[in-house]
């Protein structure tokens, strides 16, 4: 377990999946990720890569053979390599081997970076093709954050605050986790949505190129909160599982299946394409106040 620290936050990641395990500001005290209870969701932040969400039938093609690979990919399930570390800064590696190429035929370097400065995290996923071909990948986040945050508040205290106004549907799940083609309302020409916990009983809130690059988690009850910046990533996933006291805020490089997906990796909606030697970075922040 890596620890890192500055005057005000304190926070562990597992070298299993690179996967934030605790984030605290040490300095109130307060902590801010879900305590990963398995009677409700056993993860606390897991890394996605190389793909985001589900596949049809948990399979894709590419170049003639058919591969089978769960949910949001391999990464979350692996053991990662530190590579460097500082007291305030971490990055672990993941590369290809004999049992990722029987399910993904990429060769490829992974990174995960963390770094603390002030009351901020900054996550950077950095990924470089080391093959000979193209290599197809997407990549995401899927942090899980404490609801409600400070004592004597509840859940439906709290609500999400876009920086721009927001005219969006959400693009609802099948029951295998498969996008539809058709939206359903959500955010109608506000910058707000409120939580409950109702909202997610049919699974993940899907959304396509807001306007917004910036969230925050606040209450008009506590002064506490966070504000999550996802410039660049082009889908969020707001999701909670039923009855569970967290919502995750969740970056993404790509998404799940559509209903009716060709099954073809290449045509996959997010699919990065990265040229030999190519590398692609991204990163998204939390503040916690």
């Amino acid at each position: 377990m890596l620890q890192l620290s500055n005057d005000k936050i304190n926070l562990t990641i597992a070298e299993h999946g690179a996967e934030l395990q605790t984030l605290t500001r040490k300095d109130m005290p307060l902590e801010y990720l879900w305590n990963g209870d398995a009677a409700f969701w056993g993860k606390k932040s897991p890394v996605l890569f190389p793909i985001v969400g589900g596949l049809h039938n948990n399979s894709y093609r590419y170049n003639g053979e058919t591969y089978t690979l769960g949910r949001h990919g391999f990464a979350r399930d692996m053991v990662f390599t530190v590579v460097e570390q500082t007291a305030t800064s971490a990055t672990l590696r993941l590369t290809d081997n004999a049992d990722t190429l029987k399910v993904y035929p990429f060769h490829f370097q992974f990174e995960v970076a963390y770094m603390l400065q002030d009351a901020s995290l900054t996550v950077t996923y950095r990924v470089k093709n080391t093959g000979q071909e193209k290599l197809l990948f997407s990549v995401g986040g899927h942090p899980a954050f404490r609801l409600p945050l400070a004592d004597g508040t509840a859940y439906e205290d709290y609500y999400l605050y876009f920086n721009r106004e927001e005219n969006a549907g959400k693009w609802p799940l099948s029951a295998a986790g498969l996008i539809e083609r058709t939206t359903q309302p959500l955010l109608e020409h506000t910058h707000t949505l409120p939580l409950k916990r109702s909202l997610f009983y049919q699974d993940a809130l899907v959304l396509k190129h807001l306007a917004s690059d910036t969230v925050t988690l606040k209450s008009d009850r506590t002064p506490h909160g966070l504000t999550f910046h996802f410039k660049g990533f082009p889908y969020l996933g707001i999701w909670a599982a039923k009855n569970a006291d967290f919502v995750c805020i969740e970056p993404w490089c790509g998404i799940a299946d559509h209903v009716d997906a060709s099954g073809k990796l290449e045509e996959k909606e997010g699919i990065i394409e990265l040229a030999p030697d190519a590398e692609f970075e991204r990163a998204w922040s939390v503040e916690l106040f």
